[in-house]
């Protein structure tokens, strides 16, 4: 029993001892001018960053700038669209406040479009930030129409999660296809993130819009959808059984629930597939920031091997940085994209990036406007 334990502890220090190593080989392989920002950023003293609406990310994010960087972080953890909004009408008012972002793709692009972002290109330092070769499929850009690349996506993951149910009034046998959605029992029973809107809703109802067809979408109007664009409040709903189940909500904002011990699971995924996803996985810059060393610390961070880890873990998605490890995740029913997939067959399966979003999203979301009210 005693040479079991010496080899378990022997073990435990030798992976230790590697992650250390791994850390020390990174800091040496910093160029100088690596330093001089870590200087000025000190001198900024603050960032200030639109993030997505989950609570643990704000509390850890808050804490992990200030004794790493001694940064004092403003962090407005909102829906992307309402980040959006405030940021545009901001900019249009001629107030530098936000210095970066944290979204999805339908909310970058729309940022993008309207000219609010900075090309980010120039605020990546780190020869392992900016090296193609450590991340799984190169680097992906969800601007990838554009050649001035304004947003960087750094998560994959095989699919979002479809649909959360109450385990009291919903079993997984009756969650097998999108047709299921359709039966008379769910009717009034059936809550979505308003796909009017770029979010988590949007991508689903985009990608049911383009393999099940706009008939299909009519019928589950018909079911009379309970609309939110507040998904902590989507989420509520599902957990105190005012709907049955819910599809757009992301596992950070479940996680409350599922930690009470609340009856809220994620259903079975449906037989005609989901879409890879990047979930709340684009970082982009706000044009003109006003912290820009602050800023640069921030992305080159976020991005790194440490901070790649570290938000996949909070966030529960799977980085595309090849030396994180993302197997852990299949423990919680989520695939990293790397783990699952070809690069080929996800950029098949994807419904994000510029490309996917005006093809798919934008006409799917047309129609949800003359449909829903």
């Amino acid at each position: 029993m005693r040479a079991k334990l010496s080899d378990f502890l022997i073990a435990i220090i030798a992976f230790a001892c590697m992650g250390m190593d791994v850390t020390l080989a990174a800091e040496a392989r910093r160029p100088a001018e690596w330093e001089r920002i870590l200087e000025a950023a000190r001198k900024d003293g603050k960032i200030v960053l639109a993030i997505p609406p989950a609570p643990e990310l704000r509390k850890e994010l808050e804490n992990v700038l200030k004794q790493k960087f001694g940064l004092e972080a403003e962090l407005q953890a909102a829906p992307g669209p309402r980040n959006a909004t405030r940021i545009a009408s901001e900019r249009n008012a001629g107030v530098r406040y936000f210095d970066a972002l944290i979204v999805g793709t339908g909310t970058a692009v729309t940022l993008a479009h309207d000219g609010m972002l900075e090309p980010i290109e120039s605020f990546l330092i780190l020869r392992e930030v900016k090296d193609p070769k450590e991340w799984w499929g190169g680097h992906i850009w969800d601007d990838n129409l554009s050649t001035n690349r304004y947003l960087y996506s750094f998560l994959a993951d095989v699919s979002t999660t479809s649909v959360w149910y109450n385990s009291g009034l919903a079993k997984p046998d009756e969650l097998r296809s999108f047709d299921d959605y359709l039966a008379p029992k769910w009717k009034g029973k059936i809550g979505f993130s308003d796909p009017r809107v770029p979010s988590s809703g949007q991508s689903i109802w985009s990608f049911m819009w383009d393999i099940k067809g706009e008939d299909y979408l009519r019928k589950l109007v018909e079911q009379d959808l309970f609309l939110s664009r507040d998904l902590r409040q989507l989420a509520e709903a599902v957990a105190k059984g005012k709907v049955a189940l819910a599809f757009g909500i992301g596992r950070s904002q479940m996680e409350p629930f599922l930690k009470a011990g609340l009856p809220v699971k994620s259903g079975p995924p449906p037989k005609e597939g989901l879409p890879a996803s990047n979930s709340f996985g684009v970082v982009g810059i706000v044009k003109d920031p006003p912290h820009p060393n602050a800023t640069k610390v921030f992305i080159n961070w976020l991005l790194s091997r440490e901070g790649q880890d570290w938000y996949g873990r909070i966030m529960q998605n799977g980085s595309r940085r090849l030396d994180v490890d993302t197997k852990w995740l299949k423990e919680i029913g989520v695939d990293a994209a790397k783990d699952a997939l070809t690069v080929q067959e996800y950029h098949r399966l994807r419904n994000h990036l510029e490309d996917k979003y005006t093809k798919v999203r934008v006409p799917s979301a047309k129609f949800a406007e003359t449909i829903l009210k």
